[in-house]
């Protein structure tokens, strides 16, 4: 499993034109899911995101996690973060989960994130979604588990 975590100033996922999830500060969690995860890989990811120390502390150190900040997570399932691109022009997803298991595990880390504290929006798993963020840094890594 695998996530781009983005910290936030501000983002919300739409579709149709209509926002069904939006958070202030925080993260912005694209999580992808291959097939040999479960449900402890959730909960793994989920803990890992949660803790990451990469907001600015009084020194503008990167020493704060959302957790001790009490910010929000705005989570969004992405397939693509598993598109295989070392061959031809168009990527394969050959890796990536059945939508049915993706779409439990990516609630898995949404109910491990609530359960861990965090304040959490989504976006709504297999729909056409369009994401706005204010990336702040820009600061964006990929956290595999």
């Amino acid at each position: 499993m695998r996530a781009l975590v983005q910290r936030v100033s501000s983002a919300s996922v739409a579709v149709g034109g209509e926002v069904v999830g939006a958070i202030g500060r925080g993260l912005c969690m694209f999580v992808g899911v291959t097939q040999a995860d479960d449900a402890a890989v959730a909960e793994r990811l989920a803990r890992r995101v949660w803790g990451l120390r990469i907001f600015p502390d009084a020194r503008g150190d990167s020493n704060l996690s959302a957790e001790e900040l009490g910010l929000e997570v705005l989570v969004v399932s992405q397939f693509t973060l598993y598109a295989d691109t070392s061959r031809g022009r168009r990527p394969s997803f050959v890796r990536a989960a059945p939508a049915q298991q993706a779409e439990r595990l990516v609630d898995a880390v949404t109910a491990s994130l609530v359960e861990l504290g965090a304040r959490v929006a989504t976006g709504r798993f297999g729909a056409s979604m369009q994401v706005r963020l204010v990336n702040e840094g820009p600061f964006s890594l990929l956290v595999e588990v």
